[in-house]
């Protein structure tokens, strides 16, 4: 499984629209800036994706989702690739004994396909939208992960790049 965080909330994500001439969309701006944090690991083999939302990204909040994903996936041994962040390097970090934790080189979101969850994330369910809360915002972003978990298809389409598939022919 590949791991990662994003922020999510009432922070505005302005982008281009289309609308009929001689229209101009009017998107609206909320300057607030509130947010929560989703945690994501997905496995581009089988398109399994599971997602949790927490106040802060630290140690205890990335323990709480390993376990997450531990009991979730009971009866497999997780290889869980994850970033540099602090959080997922320091010593006090619970790994269950089903999970072991591969880190990325320095600076290189690039190989990590858990990244493009947040990229449609923010694309189909945030662009052009203001939220009247961080709850509201919240309740929108646990809707866009939990219908995209519900189609495997997609998120396998989406995340297996030719050098992870081909992890599995060697």
């Amino acid at each position: 499984m590949f791991q990662d965080e994003a922020r999510f909330g009432r922070m505005c994500d302005p982008r281009s629209c289309w609308a009929p001439a001689p229209y101009r969309p009017v998107v609206h701006l909320a300057l607030v800036r509130e947010f929560r944090y989703e945690y994501a690991a997905v496995s581009p083999w089988d398109g399994c994706l599971d997602f949790m939302t927490t106040e802060k990204m630290n140690i205890e909040s990335m323990s709480h989702f390993l376990l997450h994903v531990s009991e979730a996936h009971k009866d497999e041994f997780i290889v869980m690739v994850v970033d540099g962040a602090s959080s997922h390097k320091s010593k006090e970090l619970n790994i269950p004994e089903n999970v072991s934790l591969i880190r990325l080189p320095p600076y290189s979101p690039e190989l990590n396909p858990a990244e493009q969850i947040w990229n449609v994330l923010r694309r189909n369910y945030f662009a052009n939208r203001v939220f009247d809360s961080l709850n509201a915002a919240t309740e929108q972003a646990e809707l866009g992960l939990a219908e995209m978990t519900a189609n495997k298809s997609a998120i396998r389409q989406l995340t297996n790049w030719p050098w992870i598939s081909a992890i599995l022919k060697t």
